[in-house]
């Protein structure tokens, strides 16, 4: 009997692969997780019915979450990660060598330990001496901490459940005042497809309080429409004139200068969401 895993990404419409066996399941105290062997995408994380990440395509997405924001500051020494308890963003903030410590504020800890247990490749370095994990609320973290962060990252579920109050202006704000003066935050935005209506709300949130506000895009085949977004709100520095390296001096494989600048090229229903 061949079994199938469907995410349904609105009432009408959804994706759905083949599956070899199921890993893991459990009701969290925040949501349902289940880890999945798939046929196409190796090891996959659900939380909640949705997908986060894969060993096949998890690269894309912390890849774009971590590296825009971080050639963009020219001295991040200190980075906040909201979620991401899989590790991917942790793994790729560390390859910055200017990054002293990264915090990763994660409020489901299953979600940790499950990751570390069957996606190594991704959360292998969770237990990095330059990381400190905690298993708590990201949105009051923010709010008990002022002036300390050079990056914020947050890397959230969908707005729904616990991260719901991660697409809040109220938080935006709280974000601001816990970067320092030269600093900048990136925000996952979902996927303008299905969820422009909440992109085009979140850009106005952010605009209103920090100076510089872009839009920025990639590619994700396991996520909504594979189009997905990220939001940056700086309070000095433009990623569109950051100082980029004209060669990396680490691996990846879908960051590179050129993307960089690349990502944020709108196309124009996209744009529109903006103004």
């Amino acid at each position: 009997m061949e079994l199938w895993f469907t995410e349904l990404q609105t009432k009408a419409h959804g994706i759905t692969t083949k599956v070899k066996q199921t890993l893991h399941s459990e009701q969290t105290k925040y949501q349902k997780l289940d880890v999945i062997e798939t046929e196409e995408f190796g090891t996959m994380l659900v939380l909640d019915g949705m997908v986060m990440t894969t060993d096949k395509d998890e690269f894309v997405y912390h890849e774009m979450m971590s590296h825009v924001p971080l050639f963009t500051h020219p001295r991040p020494k200190k980075v906040l990660v909201v979620g991401g308890g899989d590790g991917g963003t942790i793994r790729e903030v560390l390859k910055h060598p200017s990054v002293e410590k990264a915090v990763l504020v994660e409020i489901d800890g299953q979600v940790i330990e499950y990751s570390k247990k069957f996606l190594p490749n991704i959360a292998g370095e969770l237990d990095n001496p330059r990381v400190e994990v905690l298993v708590d609320d990201g949105f009051m973290h923010i709010h008990q901490h002022r002036n300390e962060y050079d990056v914020i990252l947050i890397d959230s579920t969908e707005p729904v459940g616990p991260a719901t109050k991660l697409f809040e202006r109220g938080f935006y704000q709280g974000i601001f005042e816990a970067l320092k003066d030269e600093g900048l935050f990136v925000a996952q935005t979902d996927n303008p497809w299905f969820h422009g209506d909440l992109i085009r709300k979140v850009f106005a949130d952010v605009k209103e309080i920090f100076p510089i506000t872009r839009l920025y895009t990639c590619n994700v085949p396991t996520y909504p429409s594979g189009l997905w977004t990220f939001t940056i709100g700086s309070k000095q520095h433009d990623p569109l004139k950051a100082s980029l390296p004209e060669q990396l001096a680490f691996e990846t494989r879908y960051y590179t200068p050129e993307v960089h600048k690349a990502a944020f090229a709108l196309p124009k229903f996209v744009k529109d969401l903006t103004e």
